[in-house]
């Protein structure tokens, strides 16, 4: 069973507006200042492959 990522909350480091992020992980709207992905609180999830798609044909009228 996968977890799900928890919303938390921070004063942000540059300008100090509350700001929310997902497991530790922030980006202020205000003033652009982002925390390294390092500094979440769990490691970040890896990538799953996905099968192909079949490519979708424009159907004719």
């Amino acid at each position: 069973m996968t977890e799900h990522p928890e919303i938390t909350y921070i004063g942000c480091a540059r300008c100090g507006t509350q700001i929310a992020g997902l497991d530790g992980r922030y980006a202020c709207s205000g003033c652009g200042w982002v925390n390294e992905w390092t500094e979440g609180h769990r490691p970040l999830p890896t990538a799953g492959r996905r099968p192909p798609q079949a490519a979708l044909r424009p159907q004719r009228p």
